[in-house]
């Protein structure tokens, strides 16, 4: 069975990773007691609201036509796989804190999920980048997409200077 999908079904998919990243980070802001440690979850949260607030706005600006079924996908290969990725492999919503990091989290922990998170969050973007119509704001996934390379470069860094102390 063949499938179509449309802009606004995959900007709202990017706006449930976005949503479900504020999730994880505020949760693992406060699995932590140190305040380092707690600003970098609490802005990678941040982050991800501005994220919400950007598709938001792709998908408000959509006129009807543009909702229409635009990306043709004959073996459903793709839509699928986008929706797997957002489903449970991005920041999934169907785990609670204790279910994502286990017990009491150690703050090495929670960035080793959050950088797999995050990879996987580029991996998301770079696909969907050109299915989104010029017009619609490619651009702004490919903003949002260095942005998400960012953090990934963010939370490796402070990986490696855990592992250095």
């Amino acid at each position: 069975m063949s499938n179509q999908f449309n802009a606004d079904e995959i900007l709202a998919v990017a706006q449930q990773i976005e949503e479900n990243g504020i999730r994880f980070y505020t949760a693992a802001a406060d699995a932590v007691d140190n305040p380092e440690e707690k600003e970098l979850l609490s802005n990678l949260a941040g982050w991800e609201v501005t994220h919400v607030d950007i598709f938001t706005k792709m998908r408000a600006s959509l006129t009807a036509d543009e909702k229409k079924p635009t990306v043709f996908d004959p073996d459903d290969e793709l839509c699928e796989y986008l929706k797997a990725m957002a489903d449970s492999v991005v920041f999934t919503s169907k785990m609670n804190a204790a279910e994502m990091f286990g017990g009491k989290p150690t703050y090495k922990h929670i960035l080793e999920i959050a950088l797999e998170r995050e990879r996987d969050a580029v991996i998301y973007y770079a696909g969907i980048k050109g299915m989104v119509p010029a017009r619609l704001g490619r651009e702004k996934i490919e903003e949002i997409l260095q942005e998400e390379v960012g953090h990934v470069a963010l939370i490796q860094k402070r990986l490696r200077q855990i592992g250095e102390r």
